[in-house]
């Protein structure tokens, strides 16, 4: 099972979505408000309240 890059919330297979960047590393999120925190916005998962700790 694969977990989520951002928030590390466990992905339930067919779900989700697969981000590769242009040096190969690959992200796995669950939602696009995680998409979206990580890539878009640029934020660190440790900052951010809502994330798991």
């Amino acid at each position: 099972m694969r977990v989520c890059s951002f928030c590390h919330e466990e992905i339930e297979p067919g779900t989700g979505k697969m981000y590769v960047k242009r040096d190969g590393t690959i992200y796995f999120f669950c939602s696009s408000k995680c998409e979206k925190n990580m890539i878009k916005l640029g934020r660190v998962p440790r900052k951010v309240k809502w994330v798991k700790k």
